[in-house]
């Protein structure tokens, strides 16, 4: 079994992997990153967060496409972190290796499945970590703990080499505390070339969305529209109902958005009937039942509270509207799409909330968990890219933002937030 480290709880186990190349003037020079125990890397173990997993499992032979991108930009692997069982929760909570500790609120979850690696940058063991997004991974524990997290548009970035969990919404994303570094590691990861500034053609803020946040909105939104607005003056941020505009985009959009069963946990809200059928068309589950439920089934491993009810509902799981779920995929990239064009920005919470506390009651986390899918999902269903912006503390806890672009403006969304970060910190500052 890897080695426990005393470094905030975060790595699963400390080795180093120097850059394959002289590392004088690559773009990621003298960085050093951690990578989620869901990354294959040659001669380790991958984890996958259980040691049932470990056990079972052989060292990896190859390493993953995305880790030998960034070494060969430059920068030092130190090492792999801990993670959720089976990347299958978004709390951090690991009973069989530890929680990470939360630097910003040592007595709130870091958040998950990439608990580890979201600490280790928020913590400064290390200057950027790589970590997976499915649901809301890399996310979640980037808002948690302060730190900025991307989520790249889907199948932008190599997954080889990465355990699967449901191919349609798998991502490798990546945090840091400086969007500088954000955006010099999402360059060498989606290989692209160094360009200007696009500015923004409109910032759209989902008002809908805001609702479902327990932090008062105007602190959600105000430093960004007037950091947009001072920045980039010709830029109008306005509010909108996204249910209601993308409904307006899709003669199809109204229909495949119907609840198939009422809910109390979420509001009816644009991305409340998103995560209704993103649940129950079941696409994610079945697709990690096809992975993993062989493996599952045979070793029957011990599973934490909350994942294990989770990954047996998964292996359960039939085909019924698995082609209902594509079909919702499809129509809601097409209708933000519409929505926001080539340049368009959608601006969203992160999360509904502060980060739960430790150990909080499975009830009350069960409810926080559904409202904060009602916000992870357009993006997981869409395929569209976003980033998690830190906005200091409200209460003396992290309050994160989150803007989103159409699928493939990845590099457009790296410029943006590193071009808005100064005047960001201004009025932060300001807010005080």
């Amino acid at each position: 079994m890897a080695s426990r480290h005393s470094d905030y709880g975060a790595f699963m186990e400390k080795f180093v992997l120097q850059p394959s190349s002289s590392p004088h003037q690559l773009p990621l020079s003298g960085l050093t990153f951690a990578v989620k125990d869901i990354f294959d890397v040659d001669g380790h173990v991958t984890g996958f967060g259980n040691p049932d997993w470990a056990r079972t499992h052989s060292a990896a032979k190859s390493t993953a496409p995305a880790v030998l991108a960034v070494l060969s930009g430059g920068a030092t692997c130190i090492g792999k972190t801990v993670m959720d069982e089976m990347a299958y929760s978004i709390n951090g909570e690991n009973r069989h290796y530890g929680t990470p500790t939360n630097p910003c609120a040592p007595d709130r979850v870091p958040g998950g499945s990439s608990s580890g690696s979201a600490v280790a940058v928020g913590a400064t063991l290390v200057d950027f970590s790589l970590g997976t997004d499915t649901g809301g991974s890399v996310r979640v524990p980037a808002s948690y703990c302060g730190v900025f997290g991307f989520r790249p548009s889907h199948n932008a970035v190599s997954t080889a080499g990465v355990i699967p969990m449901a191919q349609s919404f798998d991502t490798v994303g990546w945090f840091a505390r400086d969007p500088t570094i954000l955006n010099q590691v999402g360059r060498v990861l989606l290989q692209l070339p160094d360009v200007h500034l696009v500015r923004p053609t409109q910032v759209m803020i989902s008002e809908d969305c805001l609702q479902l946040s327990s932090i008062p909105s105007d602190r959600i939104t105000q430093v960004l529209v007037k950091s947009v607005e001072k920045l980039i003056w010709w830029t109008h941020c306005k509010e909108c109902d996204s249910w209601g505009l993308c409904e307006g985009k899709s003669s199809k959009f109204k229909a495949f958005h119907k609840p198939r069963r009422q809910s109390s946990r979420v509001q009816h809200t644009f991305l409340g009937s998103t995560f209704e059928c993103h649940e129950v068309a079941t696409k994610h589950r079945y697709e990690f039942k096809n992975n993993h439920g062989e493996w599952v089934t045979t070793v029957k491993p011990d599973l934490g509270p909350g994942i294990s009810e989770r990954v047996w509902e998964a292996i359960r799981t039939s085909e019924e509207n698995i082609d209902l779920c594509q079909s919702v995929k499809t129509e809601l990239r097409n209708a933000l799409t519409a929505l926001l064009g080539d340049y368009g920005i959608l601006v969203i919470p992160t999360v509904p909330g502060p980060p739960p506390k430790l150990q909080m009651d499975p009830t009350a986390l069960e409810t926080y968990r559904a409202r904060a899918f009602s916000l992870l999902s357009i993006a997981g269903v869409s395929g569209f890219c976003q980033v998690s912006i830190p906005l200091g503390l409200h209460d003396n806890l992290p309050v994160a933002i989150s803007l989103l672009a159409k699928h493939g403006s990845d590099g457009f969304l790296l410029n943006l937030v590193e071009t808005l970060h100064d005047t960001l910190k201004q009025e932060l500052q300001s807010t005080k």
